[in-house]
């Protein structure tokens, strides 16, 4: 085990392993100078990367607690500081603090439950450390339904360990879906949003969820629309985290702080926030 870590000291990280997922999305494989996993971590929760006189930012940590060799970070190339990352090779080094916020109940509500995971886009990235968890203790959960989509089949991150290990566990279903028709693409075509009603998914299923926010608040409604709870829905609202330990403000919403409160939230508990999210 990691020693617990002090969250507003970073230390120095090690890029030792770069891997293109599409045109906008790389995985970095991320130690500490010793070369250790710099902090243990639960699937949802997340790390600042910095470069300093460049910028920092919070990203999930996409890799399963057990992976003992380092931490995995999906991220978009969408800004100034993903540009730099986006150049790095590696053995370049990054400054890293966290983890920060709460996490999807892996060992507590989710354990011998039937699971509907759907995400959209880069959003698998916070899921797939579930994902990846679940599968190292596979015994401990019942069925495993993956609902991911994307805009084009160029966009799917994961797409190779989606088909080669994904899609070969037991009692595991993926489902893939892009937005509009492309050449050489056979699988479904349409938004993920109502693609778990098109399957005619059944609701004795806990249900994650994570994408861009409006993908996130039309995949609940249909969710509801199909007989789930909302007690049996958890989202993530990351993309609001800043400084991680509540005193920026900038993730506030109502009484909440995402970064102390979440940033995973059940959907009974949204109810109980400002229409903001």
């Amino acid at each position: 085990m990691c020693k617990t870590p002090d969250l507003l000291i970073p230390q120095i990280g090690v890029i030792t392993d770069i891997r293109t997922e599409t045109s906008d999305v790389k995985t970095f494989k991320i130690t500490g100078a010793d070369g250790k996993k710099p902090f243990d971590h639960m699937p949802g929760q997340c790390a600042m990367l910095s470069v300093p006189g460049v910028g920092e930012a919070m990203f999930s940590i996409t890799s399963s607690p057990t992976n003992d060799d380092g931490l995995l970070f999906s991220i978009k190339q969408c800004g100034t500081l993903t540009d730099y990352l986006h150049a790095m090779e590696v053995g370049s080094e990054v400054t890293i603090r966290g983890p920060y916020g709460n996490a999807f109940p892996v060992d507590t509500v989710l354990p011998g439950q039937n699971l509907l995971i759907i995400a959209g886009g880069i959003g698998l990235a916070p899921v797939g450390s579930v994902v990846r968890y679940v599968f190292d203790n596979r015994d401990k959960y019942g069925s495993v339904d993956i609902v991911y989509g994307a805009r084009s089949k160029d966009d799917l991150v994961y797409l190779k360990e989606i088909e080669e290990i994904w899609r070969a566990q037991p009692n595991t279903n993926v489902h893939l879906t892009i937005d509009r028709e492309q050449s050489g693409w056979d699988g479904h075509v349409g938004f993920v949003t109502t693609y778990p009603k098109e399957l005619n998914i059944s609701t004795d299923k806990t249900a994650l969820v994570c994408g861009p926010p409006i993908m996130i608040k039309l995949t609940l409604a249909s969710l509801m629309e199909m007989g789930f709870k909302k007690e049996q829905v958890f989202t993530t609202l990351e993309l609001r985290m800043k400084c991680g330990i509540g005193k920026c403000g900038r993730c506030n919403i109502g009484s909440k702080y995402v970064c102390k409160d979440g940033p995973v939230f059940r959907c009974d508990e949204i109810d109980e926030l400002p229409d903001e999210y």
